[in-house]
């Protein structure tokens, strides 16, 4: 049986660096991976779970769980900001990722999902850190998506075409 094999804690900023590396490449398992190896040494590096969390939400896609998995750290957060902020990138990254779904009533849950993004975001605008505007951005994405997405679901049902 083969084990894990521990990380020194003077490379868990290298490690970081590697783990952003390969979400930047689209590969977040790889990411993920890296991140889980940093947090077995360090159960409360802020680095790796910021990192951990965008590797999951990068995963939204293929991944059914990791939605779950992504709110469960967090909690971890150290920052009220933080917590706020990547509490709403969950929810947009979740919005998008359902709204790709070409089943019934996509629209409707990517909507619900974006509603909740905004409800973080504005909680995270207070207390950002000066000259970070990043709760605004995501704030004006959710925005403009919200406006583009259809005002309801087209209807499958054939009855209510046939009427039409």
């Amino acid at each position: 049986m083969f084990h894990l094999k521990p990380l020194s804690p003077d490379a868990l900023p290298a490690a970081v660096d590697k783990a952003e590396r390969y979400r930047l490449l689209g590969e977040p398992e790889q990411a993920e991976s890296i991140c889980l190896d940093i947090l077995a040494v360090d159960e409360v590096h802020q680095p790796a779970l910021v990192m951990l969390i965008l590797a999951l939400t990068d995963q939204f896609r293929q991944r059914p769980g990791a939605h779950s998995q992504a709110l469960d750290l967090v909690p971890q957060l150290t920052s009220a900001y933080e917590r706020a902020y990547y509490s709403g990138l969950i929810c947009e990254r979740r919005a998008i990722a359902q709204f790709e779904h070409t089943d019934s009533g996509a629209a409707v849950a990517a909507r619900e999902w974006l509603h909740d993004a905004l409800e973080h975001y504005a909680e995270a605008e207070p207390l950002r850190p000066a000259g970070n505007d990043d709760a605004i951005l995501r704030w004006n994405a959710c925005v403009r998506l919200l406006a583009r997405l259809p005002a309801h679901e087209p209807s499958s049902d054939r009855s209510v075409l046939m009427l039409e």
